[in-house]
């Protein structure tokens, strides 16, 4: 297949990129490079099937320009702000870069006839919720980004509706791994290499939350791709357990190669505003579908913590 990759320069967008060409395929990597950066991708720009447009994602006539000289057959749309803290600050930040960006990916697919959409959602959609997390369950999210991405499976789903296309929305959790840009492992680590005796962590360190790896979240999204067969497809995708904000810092510190590092709480029950503090996920629906990830939360943590030590 000829595919569009948005947001293929990121953390995420770069694995997937890899493992797409691994597997035969055709990718068109846009990327604009705010977040994304040109050396997750330095490996593939000699590689004939793939290529490289810097552009905005939510310029329409750019962004057609694409979709006209290549004959796509498919779109993994990844282009959005995954910096949640940074769009609580400026509602635009997700307005423009999380909705806008799939509105005119959305149109231009249907402006040039492409009728396949891998979406990026995530567990931000559901907000607050006791229970696990299921994929028919209320959605009513807390953040700008999940209300951006919750937007944005509505317009999907209604573009399948209306112009044929079908879609496979998989609602992530906190992924992690090498080439990540931000997110609390990064952040850690690079608040101890700034200063190696003492380490600030926004909350009260009980936050709890699963991590999943980039490696199976790449798996698990070409799984729901080749296997789940309906016009619109969405899925929950999430490794086993959970774990704690706490627990995380210390396996930072462990990576970093340090001892006696002083973990200084801020003591809320949770980091930011439209934080959610705990959650867990129900994986019935994948689990029947048939994936499983290969490693649970904690060893997720610490496989991407030393993988980011290095890299930082």
């Amino acid at each position: 297949m000829k595919i569009l990759l948005t947001g293929g320069a990121g953390f995420i967008g770069s694995h997937l990129a890899d493992r797409l060409l691994a597997g035969g395929h055709s990718v068109v990597c846009v990327d604009d490079l705010s977040l994304g950066r040109k050396s997750n991708i330095a490996h593939n720009l000699a590689n004939k099937r793939f290529a490289f447009v810097k552009t905005d994602v939510s310029d329409l006539k750019k962004l057609s320009a694409v979709f006209k000289k290549h004959k796509f057959d498919c779109v993994f749309h990844l282009a959005a702000n995954s910096d949640i803290q940074a769009g609580g600050k400026c509602p635009d930040i997700d307005l423009s870069r999380t909705f806008m960006t799939t509105y005119t990916v959305l149109e231009a697919m249907r402006l040039h006839g492409v009728k396949k959409l891998v979406f990026a959602s995530t567990s931000a959609v559901y907000g607050e919720a006791e229970k696990p997390l299921r994929e028919d369950m209320r959605t009513r999210p807390v953040s700008l980004y999940g209300a951006g991405k919750l937007s944005s499976e509505a317009w999907i789903s209604a573009f399948c509706e209306n112009f044929d296309m079908q879609a496979w929305v998989l609602r992530f959790p906190n992924v992690v791994g090498s080439r990540a840009t931000h997110g609390v492992i990064f952040d850690f680590l690079r608040k101890l290499k700034k200063d190696p005796s003492r380490l600030p962590v926004l909350g009260n360190g009980k936050q709890k939350k699963p991590y999943l790896h980039v490696s199976d979240l790449v798996d698990g999204i070409l799984f729901v791709f080749n296997h789940a067969k309906e016009r619109y497809n969405c899925y929950n995708i999430a490794g086993r357990g959970a774990t704690t904000v706490s627990d995380i810092a210390k396996l930072c510190v462990a990576a970093a190669g340090l001892k006696n590092v002083r973990l200084e709480y801020t003591g809320s029950d949770r980091g930011w505003k439209g934080d959610v503090p705990r959650f867990s996920y129900d994986l019935s629906a994948i689990t029947k579908l048939g994936w499983k990830s290969s490693m649970d939360s904690t060893k997720v943590v610490e496989r991407a913590a030393k993988e980011i030590a290095s890299e930082i």
